[in-house]
């Protein structure tokens, strides 16, 4: 997010400077006092103040043309539904961290996940074609609908750890279900430092996986 810091005889001031460089109103904006600055007595002492601001997630340009080129899209599939922009949480789909993640929340809207989330992953691949079409460069953003993505992350963040605990126990490897990449990548990180148990994605496809095996035995290939 974009922040700059600005200083000036007053907090107000500096606040004032801050809106006008940064092209925004105080909505779209988060204020940090850094120093309240002080009077002086006969100009000895004096000391301006010093604010941060920092543009909110909505007040990006590309997060507000995002939202409405994915409110055209819904509208297209006669859903109805409220777009909420967030600081990013989630990794995209190449296990890479986004800046914004658009969280779509309504009722019905299912039909937006699909099986594996496989209908929400194309639907997030179509927005950034158009919005890289319309920007003429790549934008980084991921969408989720009713914090789906948020609640899997956790789950599978749970799932690995329990079989982390059973294939340390039994010294047996165990193959977790197909996964898309960003999932897999939830599963490899949770146990990246697990003392008894490591990883790795086996076959190819959508029937890549992961396979949870104890420390010291070798991989299928």
């Amino acid at each position: 997010m974009r922040h700059i810091e600005i200083s000036a005889p007053t907090v107000e001031e500096a606040i004032d400077q801050a809106l006008q460089e940064l092209g925004a109103d105080p909505r779209q904006v988060n204020i940090e006092v850094l120093k309240e600055g002080k009077g002086g007595v006969l100009g000895l002492g004096k000391e301006d103040a010093c604010v941060r601001a920092t543009l909110r997630a909505e007040a990006d340009s590309h997060v507000f043309l995002a939202k409405e080129v994915l409110a055209e899209l819904l509208a297209h599939l006669d859903l109805s539904a409220d777009i909420e922009a967030e600081d990013g949480v989630l990794d995209d789909d190449d296990g890479r961290d986004v800046p914004v993640v658009l969280d779509i929340n309504g009722d019905e809207l299912g039909i937006l996940i699909g099986r594996r989330g496989q209908t929400l992953a194309a639907l997030q691949y179509v927005l950034r074609l158009m919005l890289a079409q319309k920007l003429e460069s790549s934008v980084s953003l991921v969408l989720d609908v009713n914090g789906y993505k948020k609640r899997r992350y956790e789950s599978l963040r749970t799932l690995a750890r329990h079989i982390a605990e059973q294939v340390a126990v039994s010294q047996r490897s165990f193959a977790l279900e197909p996964m898309p990449a960003y999932e897999r990548r939830i599963i490899h990180l949770a146990l990246a430092h697990h003392p008894s148990v490591m990883t790795q994605s086996v076959g190819f496809g959508d029937a890549r996986k992961v396979t949870v095996m104890p420390k010291g035995k070798s991989f299928a290939r």
